[in-house]
């Protein structure tokens, strides 16, 4: 078993890493949590893969099982979805002293971390992701969020967890899309790395290498992140250099509207950005390319016609990540090198191409 350790100031937890941990559940659990109510969270999808498997092993560890489930699709990442859920506990009479686990990918995550960070102002919460998606990103360094409107994760919250489990046996029950789309993140977060992680995304050449590697792959992505996240919890400095691709990647996300997944825009929006400051003279020659080549080796979209859209400034303008009239761009100097150039909010049309209405 593999194991990542996230240290805060407030906070601290472990990542662990192995195939067939699900089954084990119950015994990691009882190691944080003396017995108590828990509310184990998934869409339904997912609820009929492991749901009532991990449910089980909880009750064998003594545990109270609540299982409640809400509609597959970022659609359910909404405060509607939210307070039902928030409902549903407190009908059960859910307590401070009572936890939330989510069982599940990065929607489920998501919401499932928002709702244990503000039911009666914050109970404990764990991480079982399922997806690749999830496993390699967003199970780990306590942003928690749901969308408003087309307004992705703009209600939300900073709060960690007190465990992660991540099994990769889950990922053999997923399609291939969506096993593909989380490869966006690792791409991602090897490119900012450099080094042995990006000669590993050397070798991964279809969706069966990412299965074949899934254990490394989570370990080195969540260990980088870690790593960040360690240093900058709040995304006051450093953390920001986790963007990288999702500026563009979110806004043409958003105006997809259902038609692309998340690490799919990333992946769009990482090429992008980076042919910009390539052709600016910004970035190493060839740096776009290599980065294609890698995501195209997979099968992941590598641009969207939804880039020539007018309605893509109005997104970008509107990120979350706009400071103070400025939006801080992540770019590659090159593979290793992330850096950060902020760009007054007037001139980001003329500075990314984008079309103006």
């Amino acid at each position: 078993m593999q194991t990542v350790s996230v240290t805060l100031p407030n906070q601290s937890y472990d990542v662990l890493i192995d195939r067939g941990l699900l089954d084990k559940t119950g015994k990691l659990v009882a190691q944080q949590w003396s017995p108590r109510r828990v509310a184990l969270v998934s869409d339904d999808n997912v609820a009929p893969l492991y749901q009532a498997r991990v449910a089980k092993t909880l009750e064998q560890a003594g545990f109270e099982v609540h299982c409640y489930d809400f509609p597959a699709g970022e659609a359910s990442k909404s405060l509607t979805v939210l307070a039902d859920l928030a409902r549903k506990m407190a009908a059960a009479a859910f307590n401070r002293d009572d936890g939330v686990i989510a069982l599940g990918g990065g929607v489920t995550g998501d919401l499932a971390g928002l709702l244990a960070a503000t039911y009666m102002r914050g109970i404990r919460f764990i991480q079982i992701p399922t997806s690749l998606l999830a496993q390699v990103d967003s199970s780990v360094g306590g942003k928690t969020a749901v969308d408003l409107d087309t307004i992705k994760n703009i209600i939300g919250a900073f709060y960690e967890p007190d465990l992660v489990i991540i099994d990769p046996d889950t990922l053999q029950t997923l399609k291939q899309r969506d096993l593909i789309e989380g490869y966006g993140e690792i791409v991602k977060t090897a490119a900012l790395e450099g080094g042995d992680f990006w000669k590993l995304i050397e070798t991964i050449d279809s969706p069966a290498d990412l299965l074949a590697h899934s254990p490394e792959l989570s370990a080195r992505s969540i260990g980088y992140k870690a790593k960040v996240v360690m240093a900058d919890e709040t995304e006051s400095g450093s953390r920001q250099l986790l963007n990288f691709g999702h500026t563009l990647g979110h806004a043409v996300e958003a105006l997809a509207a259902g038609g692309l997944r998340h690490g799919e825009a990333v992946s769009i929006g990482m090429l992008a950005l980076m042919q910009v400051f390539e052709d600016a003279g910004l970035s190493e020659a060839g740096i776009t390319a290599a980065l294609k080549d890698r995501l195209a080796a997979v099968n992941l979209p590598t641009t969207s016609p939804l880039l020539n859209s007018p309605q893509v400034l109005d997104k970008v303008k509107n990120d979350k990540k706009n400071r103070h009239g400025h939006l801080n761009l992540v770019y590659l100097k090159a593979l290793g090198e992330p850096a950060i150039k902020s760009v007054p909010t007037e001139e980001i049309a003329t500075f990314l191409h984008l079309p103006e209405a």
